[in-house]
């Protein structure tokens, strides 16, 4: 029976996976997405939540406590002057997983692990360039007014429809 006992193993001795641990959770904080297993970002998401929460404390303790687990300091300032500002108002759930299908080597399922709020991020870094958000194969903002005069363009159904029209 398994009461009380928390976690997973994921078929490795404790020091390897603590290290692998270790090694997703800084690549989280830095990077705020990583594409892992299922089952890694599940054992993953309450460590980098705690790690936050860490955060939000803001004193010399939780900085330490930070440190003895992420070993990289770069990673652990941004975790105390940008993430856990962003997390202030935030009791909890700072961290999505999202099902990505799976691998095609293994057939192991696939997830994205993010922080709440680095979408919206990305948008922003998008729109700095100076166009607008816009769909694959669309004209940009500025090229619309041009578009709504020109014709609409025949689609591989149409041409379908008089290839067949022609032939008979």
């Amino acid at each position: 029976m398994r009461h009380r006992v928390a976690g997973k193993k994921l078929g490795r001795k404790t020091a390897h996976r603590m290290m692998m641990f270790r090694n997703l959770v800084t690549s989280l904080l830095d990077k705020e997405h990583i594409r892992t297993t299922l089952q890694r970002a599940k054992a993953v998401r309450p460590i980098a939540e705690h790690m936050i929460t860490l955060g939000k404390r803001e004193s010399l303790h939780a900085r330490r406590q930070a440190l003895a687990f992420v070993k990289d300091a770069a990673v652990v300032s941004k975790l105390f002057e940008t993430l856990a500002p962003r997390f202030a108002q935030r009791p909890g759930g700072y961290t999505r997983i999202i099902r990505l299908g799976f691998r095609d080597g293994d057939g192991s399922p696939m997830a994205l692990i993010e922080l709440i709020g680095s979408e919206f991020k990305l948008a922003k870094a998008e729109r700095g360039k100076g166009e607008k958000k816009s769909k694959k194969g669309s004209a940009p903002a500025e090229d619309k007014k041009d578009k709504k005069e020109a014709p609409a363009k025949e689609t591989k159904k149409d041409k379908g429809k008089k290839k067949a029209a022609a032939g008979a």
